[in-house]
């Protein structure tokens, strides 16, 4: 069962999302905030799986509140929710801790997708801001080059295998899915995935993604 915190100021969208939710008999909403604050605290009394939440609330943002969650709650997984016009928090959700990144008007399968993903470590975006996730974080057409340049001199300190274990992570796999495919055991793939973490000096599989992308990795496995 994967207990979800839902927070958004909009009770229309709230009542959406956990209609979805509430679909699948493997999921259950603990508990709900329509505030960052609400949120935090919600979190702390009900220690959930994952904490889903609104980027734009009053008060303390979701933002902030992802953060303090992460702080609080190192086993609790944060999952923004998103809209196209607010590319510019990317960075500061990253910087936070988020693992993933979902729209409000995405397919409703997603929702559950990411859920399951960051359930099992692994990190998700949707399909459709995934490359907004990465321009963000290349800026321009020379900064993407330079972007691209940095990465590539990144991963060349990885061994082959910790590359391979890289890229599958840029596909967004959980850790379960990567040893099935390397045919390794879950605890292995966590070393490699610490490993990879620290040697590319970043806080999690989201970012790890980001340079997985900039550097070409998920076209060469």
């Amino acid at each position: 069962m994967i207990r979800v915190l839902l927070a958004d100021d909009e009770p229309l969208i709230r009542a959406g999302v956990r209609a979805i939710l509430q679909a699948d008999p493997e999921v259950d909403v603990v508990a709900e905030a329509a505030d960052g604050r609400t949120a935090v605290e919600s979190a702390r009394s009900h220690r959930p799986d994952v904490a889903l939440l609104d980027i734009v609330m009053p008060g303390l943002d979701g933002l902030a509140a992802a953060a303090e969650i992460r702080r609080l709650l190192p086993g609790t997984a944060v999952i923004m929710l998103t809209t196209f016009s607010e590319d510019e928090y990317i960075a500061r959700a990253l910087s936070g801790g988020a693992s993933g990144f979902l729209l409000k008007t995405g397919d409703p399968q997603e929702l559950l997708a990411g859920l399951r993903a960051v359930t099992e470590g692994a990190a998700y975006l949707s399909p459709r801001i995934a490359k907004r996730v990465i321009t963000e974080f290349s800026g321009g057409t020379g900064d993407r080059m330079s972007a691209h340049a940095r990465a590539r001199d990144r991963v060349a300190a990885l061994t082959a295998r910790e590359r391979e274990v890289l890229a599958l992570v840029g596909r967004g796999m959980s850790n379960a899915e990567i040893g099935r495919r390397l045919h390794v055991v879950e605890g292995t793939v966590k070393v490699f995935v610490s490993t990879i973490l620290r040697r590319l000096e970043v806080r999690n599989r989201v970012q790890a993604a980001i340079i997985a992308y900039q550097a070409g990795l998920v076209e060469e496995f």
